[in-house]
């Protein structure tokens, strides 16, 4: 097939790309030119793919760019905004026989059930779009990360149909590259025996490994599935468990310290964070188990400080 990948350059995309490649696939990047098309993961000759310039949220430059490509599928790892949902429909409409949103666990940031939280808890057809929000807007952006991806959602399930695959990606751990710093903020409080700030009631969530969800992208690119779809592996994840493998590893000393009011640490959660992966399971992707890898994906992360 011939893939084009939207900001593919780094972390998860990186990781899609040599997978797709080694599949026998053509890819294409395209990005603004901020950092060259991805080497791969790791030592080695850059990969075989070709680099398009742009902005994707410049219409015209991106009409431009493309010229008459055409692509089986389109992966679309930055798309926040239902701005550039909107751009995006417009510009691969005729040009995509499929699209594939990266999207995210915190479409959910309303929903708080014990039980694991299934697709139609969010429907994207019915949630209201409004362009007119300041989406530009780093700030306002950042504060509303989840409204931005439940409207991007809304506007490539809108009529008249649009064949988009809407992939919600739960936290992902792992990686040498990993550049959030949330497994390090655990790494230096523990190293040196201080607080970590918690909740009083601290709930667990549901977590994916960084080569796994590289690797259920792939597969979903080669599927023909549409709509939303829960991406975690089996097995939620506390701060505890976390902070248990962190401790094994470098050392120190764990102390969690519960607050009622005031900033906790990064995966501490007030109310459940649980997806249900029953639909990509019954699609045919076997997820893993995190007590499989998590050792595997904290000590790659902490590797590398």
């Amino acid at each position: 097939m011939n893939i084009l990948i939207i900001g593919g350059n780094r972390y998860v995309g990186k990781r899609l790309t040599a997978r797709l490649l080694d599949s026998g696939h053509v890819v294409t990047i395209l990005n603004r030119g901020s950092s060259p098309a991805p080497a791969g993961v790791g030592a080695g000759a850059p990969l075989p793919v070709e680099q398009l310039i742009a902005d994707r949220n410049d219409e015209a430059a991106l009409e431009s760019v493309l010229g008459d490509r055409t692509f089986d599928v389109v992966v679309d790892q930055v798309c926040y905004t239902p701005r550039q949902a909107a751009i995006a429909r417009r510009v691969f409409g005729r040009r995509a026989r499929r699209y594939v949103m990266t999207s995210t666990v915190e479409v959910y940031e309303y929903e708080d059930s014990a039980a694991p939280v299934r697709e139609e808890a969010v429907d994207p057809r019915a949630v209201a779009v409004d362009l007119d929000l300041p989406w530009e807007d780093e700030g306002f952006l950042g504060a509303h990360y989840g409204e931005g991806k439940r409207q991007a959602e809304a506007v490539f399930a809108a009529a008249p149909p649009f064949p988009y695959t809407a992939v919600r990606v739960a936290h992902v751990l792992g990686g040498e590259d990993d550049f959030t710093g949330r497994v390090e903020h655990y790494a230096r409080r523990i190293r040196a025996g201080e607080p970590i700030a918690v909740p009083a009631v601290n709930r667990p969530a549901t977590y994916v490994y960084v080569e796994e969800i590289a690797e259920f992208l792939a597969w979903a690119v080669e599927a023909e599935f549409t709509g939303p779809v829960n991406a975690h592996s089996h097995g939620p994840l506390t701060t505890a468990d976390m902070c248990a493998e962190i401790e094994r590893q470098v050392g120190g000393r764990t102390v969690l310290q519960e607050v009622e009011v005031g900033e906790v640490s990064p995966f501490s959660f007030t109310r459940s964070y649980g997806m249900d992966n029953s639909r990509a399971t019954a699609l045919g992707f076997s997820f893993s188990d995190s007590a499989q890898w998590l050792s595997r994906a904290l000590s790659e992360t902490l590797g590398a400080r």
